[in-house]
């Protein structure tokens, strides 16, 4: 559903740029949630403001090939953005008019996408709302943004994405301002949505485990480049790149009570930084010469892709 391939996206002066996202490939396909996952700062949600058509007028997007089935998604994203394409944001209350009631703002939306009928847009708005899984919807149409609780408002905002019709949802850390369980909650409702509609939606995210639970397929973010993707289960059980083991490495989980977290030394290189290898060099703990001297290769397996040069055990 989306290819894409070497999306490169810039800012600043063309003679000192800020490489924000730094030939990212990956492969979305339909009826799946995928995972976009890395670091805060690695280009995530630049990728995902690149397939809205939402970027500074000052960004310069590059791609050898970023198709949307048919469609260039770079070149029409302003016509695809709010009928095929719409955003689940990470903040929902920012998100959502607070002068406004969860009624009228999705009356608006419908009204944008077509649905001429106020007597249709009411019962629709209600059945958006059941979809997401809230109780009492009509009470919840009646209720203003401050009067909802943060899951409740995050599910609002995921019915205004299901009023566009779209069919490519892009979630934006969409359980970061939420607690667990809350937060559970939503990728419950953003997967039973997946199956129902046959919907696909790019989750963006830091948090492995948002990963582990929701996404069938991942792609991991470096520095703006992807260093690996692969089937979900194949990335938690056997990591290629050192990035990649380096982040489930720092994930907490039942195994690490009481002992420490093994953190990833360092930081990542500055979005102006210029370099001729691999921008995970200085941090890798099994990085050769090479790794610093060129690019590394990108690599190909039977349930995977990655850009390394180690191959040792993965040869």
């Amino acid at each position: 559903m989306i290819d894409v391939r070497n999306l490169s996206v810039e800012f600043g002066h063309p003679d000192r740029p800020v490489r924000a996202v730094r030939d990212a490939s990956m492969k979305i396909e339909r009826g799946m949630i995928h995972g976009l996952i890395g670091e805060s700062g690695c280009g995530k949600s630049t990728i995902g403001m690149a397939f809205l058509g939402l970027l500074p007028d000052d960004a310069r997007v590059i791609a050898s090939r970023c198709r949307f089935g048919e469609t260039d998604l770079i070149a029409d994203a302003a016509r695809l953005r709010g009928r095929r394409i719409s955003l689940i944001s990470q903040d929902p209350a920012a998100a959502l008019n607070p002068v406004l009631s969860i009624r009228r703002q999705l009356d608006d939306v419908l009204k944008a996408a077509g649905h001429s009928s106020s007597v249709e847009r009411k019962a629709r708005s209600a059945e958006l709302l059941d979809a997401t899984g809230l109780p009492d919807s009509h009470r919840v149409l009646r209720s203003f943004p401050h009067e909802l609780s943060g899951g409740m408002q995050q599910r609002a905002v995921i019915a205004q994405a299901l009023a566009t019709g779209a069919e490519f949802l892009i979630a934006d850390e969409p359980t970061s301002a939420l607690d667990k369980t809350l937060g559970r909650q939503v990728l419950d409702v953003l997967k039973a949505l997946v199956d129902e509609r046959n919907l696909t939606i790019l989750m963006i995210t830091h948090d492995m485990d948002v990963v582990a639970y929701a996404c069938s397929r991942a792609s991991v973010l470096y520095a703006g480049m992807t260093v690996e993707e692969a089937e979900t289960r194949a990335l938690l059980a056997s990591p290629r790149h050192p990035y990649t083991r380096a982040l489930l490495g720092a994930r907490p989980g039942r195994n690490t009570i009481g002992r420490r977290l093994e953190a990833i030394a360092g930081q990542p290189p500055r979005p102006d930084t210029e370099f001729a290898g691999c921008p995970f060099t200085e941090r890798c703990s099994v990085a050769m010469p090479i790794c610093a001297e060129r690019a590394a290769p990108k690599r190909s397996g039977a349930d995977r892709d990655w850009a390394c040069h180690i191959e040792a055990q993965h040869a």
